[in-house]
């Protein structure tokens, strides 16, 4: 099974065991980290768009194809497993591509890119060409979506899908608003119950995750914490604040066999913080009652991680499921064994 480890890609990867090959977006390009066999050691193998600074690496799996976004360099694809890529650039309206996505609609694959500045496009020909959906321009409100790191521009941050109807789309602007679309993205429409004005942070939205068993049942990382809707979206409930242990989450997956057991991963404070003190303090926390209780895993991780975890990638097989983190110190840590035993597969990427 190949995973691919990045802040703002894939996240879910499936195949018949516990992986062996692992592709990891760092600031200098594509690392590829392998190990012949579930019980044996990962070494660093391989190294692809040096220089690069990739934000998201997706794999698609129904064609196999590989797309890694980067932050001056467009995006690229590679359709040979990552021995080769190939700049696929043409439409695209910004070179910043911050986050990657893909579903399967009316048996077609369809590839989604989003940018800094923010803008969505699609690709129906496997990143040959891409169009803006320029329905987001329509959004009310857009006059204070921002980001506070220079240039103080918004750009596009995650997306997920309805699991039984891929026209159904939800979409998260950082820092800006959460979108919902119900027909491709021809149009949408703002579910902003979740936002209060006494929140640190402005429609903060990191992460989503849906539950593939119940798809009205949705949780969203945000710089406030983390939030859970029951009815698709409409309303919420906010499970966790900034004082939390992780108080600024941004990785967030779902068990794949129960969707009240969820995994969130971030800093124990917000990057302010990590600037002022040299630090982030992040770990990694599981709740298996829905996101009302916590407690941070260890079982070979360190109590708090010094770099922030800015991946987290969750593996699937029968019978089983694993965890992948990235650090901004360059760490890679995994585990085979649903969050319970982690090893250290690489440092200093």
């Amino acid at each position: 099974m190949l995973v691919c480890v990045s802040p703002d890609g894939g996240n879910r990867y499936a195949g018949t065991a516990p992986p062996t090959r692992l592709l990891v977006g760092t600031v200098d390009g594509v690392f590829t980290v392998e190990r012949p066999a579930a019980d044996t050691a990962w070494q660093v193998t391989g190294q692809a768009l040096g220089g690069q600074h990739i934000s998201a690496l997706l794999y698609e799996p129904r064609r196999g194809g590989l797309f890694a976004g980067c932050h001056t360099g467009g995006l690229y694809a590679s359709l040979d497993g990552g021995r080769t890529w190939e700049s696929r650039t043409r439409g695209l309206p910004a070179e910043h591509i911050w986050t990657l996505a893909s579903v399967e609609r009316d048996g077609q694959v369809v590839l989604y890119a989003g940018t800094q500045p923010m803008h969505l496009c699609e690709s129906l020909d496997y990143g040959e060409t891409w169009q803006e959906l320029r329905s987001l321009r329509d959004v009310p409100g857009q006059e204070k979506w921002t980001f506070p790191p220079t240039p103080g521009i918004a750009h596009a941050k995650v997306l997920a899908f309805h699991p039984h109807d891929p026209r159904t789309i939800y979409f998260g602007v950082e820092q800006g608003a959460l979108l919902k679309s119900t027909d491709a993205g021809r149009t949408w429409r703002e579910l902003d119950t979740w936002y209060s004005p006494d929140d640190v942070y402005y429609k903060d939205v990191h992460r989503l995750a849906i539950s593939p068993h119940n798809p009205a049942l949705i949780y969203m990382a945000t710089g406030d914490g983390l939030y859970r809707s029951e009815d698709g979206g409409e309303t919420w409930q906010h499970l966790t604040g900034v004082e939390a242990e992780i108080g600024y989450p941004d990785g967030l997956v779902l068990a794949p066999d129960d969707d009240q057991t969820v995994f969130m991963a971030g800093g124990r404070r917000a990057p302010g913080v990590w600037r002022r003190e040299g630090k982030a303090d992040a770990g990694i926390a599981r709740s298996r009652d829905g996101g009302r209780s916590w407690e941070l895993l260890g079982g070979g991780l360190p109590p708090l991680l010094h770099g922030n975890i800015e991946a987290l990638s969750l593996a699937v097989w029968p019978g089983g499921y694993g965890l992948y983190v990235g650090t901004t110190d360059g760490e890679v840590w995994g585990s085979d064994d649903r969050g319970e035993h982690w090893t250290l597969v690489a440092r200093g990427l």
